[in-house]
């Protein structure tokens, strides 16, 4: 993923052992406004993908992995098998590696979310990505309520995985939309938060 989005951190991240990796293919099946991410059909995921990942882990030494994907909506649990198997083939070759997820919003899928949360992530990342007046434009196939339920089911799930999420800034929200955004995390329980 790093070398993909051709992140300017790369070496800064690298140095300290920490790498992110894109998984479930390379299409998505939204099309947000911010993202670059090509999107349309996709096939099935790659049932070795896992393996693959834990292997690069291992050989890369890091101390600290970040697994995201493509939203993936034409899977049945939206991935989330995936994610729980990419975590336990990381924890089985590299049981010191620390993993966060960075998942979708599974289209409000508890099953999906408990699926994830079994394979014990050290962090749970969901990003709201921007304030609830400019879904529409920004995120048209997401949800605001459905984001922060996600959230909120992680603390009712297991307290002790933090969760974290994300806004992007500079869109046209307001001083007080991202004040009131910032507050309906908090309630959600997330404990950690990335500006951009």
């Amino acid at each position: 993923m790093c070398e993909e989005a051709l992140c300017p951190n790369q070496g800064e991240c690298f140095s300290r052992g920490t790498a992110t990796f894109l998984i479930l293919g390379d299409r998505c099946s939204r099309d947000c406004r911010f993202c670059s991410v090509a999107h349309g059909p996709s096939g099935p995921p790659d049932p070795e993908e896992p393996a693959r990942v834990a292997d690069a882990v291992r050989e890369m030494g890091l101390y600290y992995v970040v697994i995201t994907s493509v939203t993936r909506d034409d899977l049945a649990d939206g991935g989330a098998g995936l994610f729980a198997r990419t975590i336990r083939e990381i924890r089985e070759r590299t049981p010191e590696t620390l993993v966060e997820v960075l998942v979708p919003d599974f289209q409000g899928d508890a099953d999906a979310l408990h699926e994830v949360l079994g394979a014990r992530p050290d962090v749970l990342n969901h990003n709201l990505e921007t304030v609830p007046r400019l879904y529409p434009s920004v995120r048209p196939e997401a949800v605001y309520r459905r984001s922060l339920e996600l959230l909120e089911r992680v603390e009712a799930y297991d307290p002790a995985i933090p969760t974290k999420s994300g806004l992007m800034l500079g869109l046209g929200e307001s001083p007080e939309e991202i004040d009131r955004t910032l507050r309906d995390l908090r309630e959600a329980g997330s404990s950690l938060l990335t500006l951009g």
